[in-house]
């Protein structure tokens, strides 16, 4: 018995010394942002970030204390470099609520960079495609060859690597993707506290759905554990933005509160966060002045560099004692004071762009992409990616780029034709831009005549096509020193910069929809019904006349039912017929 007890006890303390050992130092953050925008609508930014301390390309992990397992297995199965998934609902309107802190394009987007040991990496894609479609309960297993491509400078890797062979990337969009609760779900389930406690608590589908934009994501990647990076760690970063609409939600009013927002409040942090916090933007749009009174009071206020910006953040440590009133709630309020002229036009973000198609008729048309740089002084480069699907022939003899109405030249081009059937257009291009320019790129396209099994369901509603991702360094007034990354909030981390005199920032564009040359489905229907009307009529009068036996009645007889009429009849006493 005592013997028994003892190898019980060792193999405790074993189990113990393990999990400490792969358990230590990972840690867990939440933050909130909450954004009033120059429309009068509301930004609520949630960032959750998970850090295992384990290099799941080297060490085999079996113990998962923060960290989804799901996920790890995936890395470490499919050799996944870093993975970025996105679902959106709406289009983020740069012109009425400023530059977003990050960006996704409408519908569902993947990347991800494969490490070199991966031999096969469009099966790898497919696959790995297939797997994350199970567990985002997603249409990712739509993505193949017609819409995936190998971008060569707009995606770099993000985190801790230096990988210079693109042939390891890979990039789709679905932009048809509808986003539901389907969706959010198994997004909740990947936190360590779900939705049971913590800010995630806040997420009631009912409320993010009934919103302008709505934009979910994960992003997993590999970073420093230290100063030196002699060791690993994995980062889960998910990100959750939803814009508040000042009529359908806030009832025609600039006060916004948690519980007018998303109908319920803060009663408690995630217990196993090192890190739980709010920032509020009291000055909105403005640089220099407050619109907002938030309540309740707080003396923690926080600086951070924000879009080459620095801006004064109202803060609430909810791991503080104190926070929570009496009731163990928490409604923080923003009341508006007032002070700005709704009628004056909105300040324009320094940087943006927009997507159209022109032209008329059902074979030829325009794609029409305008960038704008609104810096007075400041001239920058921009990647310009293109994804074309393959029933558009792009003429690119008809490529034009012109800026203040002359011709401009991009510095590199990189174009992979399509092939029919078997994968889209691919057009990068490095632009510069002028201070205080509009640059308008155009390319002439033929549509495509499909065979009619390759029209969808609805081919009357139009064909979607991809927007557009720019990628640019904008010059930055603040200064942000990187070694400030682990202590900065996470909004500001997603996308550091080896220097401080710019800040990285990567834009959509509009999804286009497209119609294309429709047959008239009607005519198999029509078809098909004169056929069967001809078969039923014709040929089956004519197959009963050669089928059907012909016999001579006997009049005399009177047959069967003349017979059982007389047994009647005896029965009752009635002379027969």
């Amino acid at each position: 018995m005592a013997a028994a007890v003892l190898l019980c006890l060792l193999l405790s303390a074993a189990w113990t010394v393990s999990s400490e050992e792969q358990g230590e130092g990972n840690t867990f953050r939440e933050e909130l942002l909450l954004t009033p925008l120059r429309s009068g609508d509301i930004a609520a930014t949630f960032q959750f970030r998970t850090r295992l301390d384990s290099d799941l390309r080297q060490e085999r992990v079996s113990h998962y204390r923060l960290f989804p397992k799901v996920l790890g297995q995936v890395i470490s199965k499919y050799s996944v470099q870093e993975l970025h998934l996105s679902f959106t609902q709406g289009f983020w309107r740069t012109r009425s609520w400023g530059q977003p802190l990050l960006q996704a394009p409408a519908g569902a987007e993947l990347w991800v960079w494969f490490q070199d040991s991966v031999t096969d990496v469009d099966k790898t894609w497919k696959e790995l495609s297939n797997i994350l479609s199970g567990i985002f309960c997603a249409s990712l297993n739509f993505i193949d060859s017609t819409n995936t491509v190998t971008p060569t400078a707009s995606f770099k890797p993000l985190g801790l690597v230096n990988v210079t062979n693109h042939n390891l990337l890979r990039y789709a969009t679905l932009p048809r993707e509808i986003v539901c609760t389907e969706n959010l779900t198994p997004w909740k389930k990947l936190l360590p506290c779900g939705s049971k406690a913590g800010l995630a608590s806040l997420l009631k589908a009912e409320r993010l759905y009934y919103s302008s934009y709505h934009s979910q994501s994960v992003h997993i990647r590999p970073i420093c554990r230290n100063a030196d990076c002699s060791k690993v760690s994995w980062e889960l970063r998910q990100a959750l933005t939803v814009v508040f609409d000042m009529y359908s939600t806030g009832l025609g009013k600039r006060d916004w509160s948690l519980f007018k927002m998303f109908s319920r409040t803060i009663t408690e942090p995630c217990p196993l966060a090192t890190q739980s916090k709010i920032y509020v933007d009291p000055s909105g749009s403005e640089k220099d002045s407050e619109l907002f009174d938030v309540s309740p009071l707080t003396q923690l206020e926080s600086q951070v560099p924000v879009h080459g910006e620095r801006k004064l953040y109202t803060v609430y440590n909810l791991l503080e004692p104190g926070v929570f009133n009496t009731s163990r709630n928490l409604n923080i309020a923003l009341k508006w004071k007032g002070g700005i002229s709704e009628s004056s036009p909105p300040q324009p973000p320094v940087f943006h762009a927009e997507r159209y198609v022109s032209g008329y008729g059902l074979q030829t048309g325009v794609i029409n992409t305008v960038v704008y740089n609104n810096h007075p002084f400041r001239a920058f480069p921009v990647m310009l990616l293109e994804t074309v699907p393959w029933y558009l022939r792009l003429y690119v003899h008809t490529l034009t780029i012109t800026t203040k109405g002359k011709e401009n030249k991009p510095s590199y081009i990189y174009y992979e034709p399509a092939k029919d059937r078997q994968r889209p257009h691919l057009l990068e291009m490095l632009i510069q831009l002028p201070p205080s320019s509009v640059t308008k790129i155009s390319i002439e396209f033929e549509r495509a005549l499909l065979k009619w099994t390759e029209y969808p369901p609805d081919p009357n509603h139009g064909f979607y096509i991809s927007p557009s991702v720019l990628s640019v360094l904008i010059p930055s007034a603040a200064t942000m020193r990187t070694d400030e990354m682990e202590e900065s909030p996470l909004f500001t981390t997603l996308f550091p910069s080896s220097d401080g005199s710019s800040y990285f920032m990567r834009l959509y564009t509009e999804p286009l929809l497209v119609n294309l040359p429709t047959p008239d489905f009607s005519m198999p229907y029509n078809v098909i019904c004169l056929t069967c009307t001809v078969v039923a009529v014709g040929y089956g009068s004519i197959y009963n006349l050669l089928t059907r036996t012909f016999q001579v009645e006997d009049s005399k007889g009177g047959g069967l039912v003349k017979k059982l009429a007389n047994v009647i009849r005896r029965i009752r006493g009635v002379p027969p017929l």
